[in-house]
């Protein structure tokens, strides 16, 4: 399992804004969880680009350092190894999202996190942590059943119905899916993710080929880009705002998500927003024709 060296780790803190070190407590895990996901973005901008990073840990990290972000598999694989490198004991899980109209389902398709807090001769502490959902929560949950609350959003940890002594994390009735199911089993390496991230980065049915979609979590709500559709998320509900022109879609994804498209040059930015707006128009107009 791959080693952060010290100034990796360092970088990598400065890069979600924390300064400085400290043990290994739910108070630190809490506050590492929430600057990671204010900081970096959920997004599949670089499969969409036709420019996929690999998922292996050091390419993760790298990919961060680089002021830039990824989505489950770089997001989660680089988180863990963080968390490892100060002392938290952390568990991979193979994990399923459940789209919204689909069954629940266990596919490795998503990387799932738990993090063990409990000292030695102590009970187990398991806390569930992701910082590659996107929407998801904005700090850990205990890996107890019940509802927990994290303004304006609502999720529920319960047993998973596909997976014998597995749990599931049921999002808010009003997110862009229905929720994500935990496999119990410990995964020691990222290989068995690894055909899945091939999958969703170069096969022609991948649901992220066609489609420029990036997500940030924040205190009090969230935020999604999708094409040209800027969508906020707060306690008042969903906030929809077209956006018209290249630099308006540019000013967004800079201000509100933190991407900045750093690897894109100004050509290939111009590409992308060509290509989402036209995308943009003919959704569009199929929907006018539908009405």
């Amino acid at each position: 399992m791959y080693q952060m060296t010290k100034e990796e780790r360092t970088a990598y803190l400065r890069r979600i804004g924390i300064s400085d070190l400290h043990e290994p407590t739910k108070e630190y895990l809490f506050a590492l969880h929430k600057a990671h996901v204010e900081t970096l973005a959920w997004q599949c901008i670089d499969i969409f680009a036709g420019k996929p990073v690999g998922m292996d840990v050091e390419e993760s990290i790298q990919l961060i350092l680089d002021g830039r972000s990824g989505y489950c598999f770089h997001l989660n694989g680089a988180f863990s190894t963080l968390l490892r490198s100060l002392g938290y004991n952390v568990s991979m899980h193979r994990a399923g999202v459940q789209p919204l109209g689909a069954e629940p389902r266990i596919n490795s398709f998503h990387l799932g996190l738990t993090v063990n807090l409990a000292g030695a001769h102590q009970e187990e502490d398991r806390w569930i942590v992701d910082v590659g959902l996107g929407d998801m929560p904005y700090e850990p949950l205990p890996l107890r059943f019940g509802t927990y609350e994290h303004a304006p959003l609502h999720y529920k940890v319960m047993e998973s119905s596909v997976a014998a002594n597995g749990w599931r994390l049921e999002h808010d009735p009003f997110a862009t899916f229905t929720g994500v199911d935990f496999a119990p089993d410990v995964v020691e390496s990222l290989e068995e993710f690894k055909p899945k991230h091939e999958y969703y980065s170069r096969h022609a049915e991948s649901p992220w080929i066609n489609l420029f979609l990036i997500r940030h979590r924040h205190a009090t709500g969230s935020n999604e880009l999708r094409g040209c559709v800027w969508s906020k998320y707060d306690k008042d509900g969903v906030h929809k705002t077209e956006l018209q022109t290249k630099s308006q879609w540019l000013a967004v994804l800079g201000d509100v998500f933190g991407e900045h498209l750093v690897a894109y040059s100004d050509l290939v930015k111009d590409e992308l927003w060509k290509r989402v707006s036209r995308a943009h128009e003919e959704w569009k107009k199929s929907k006018a024709q539908k009405a």
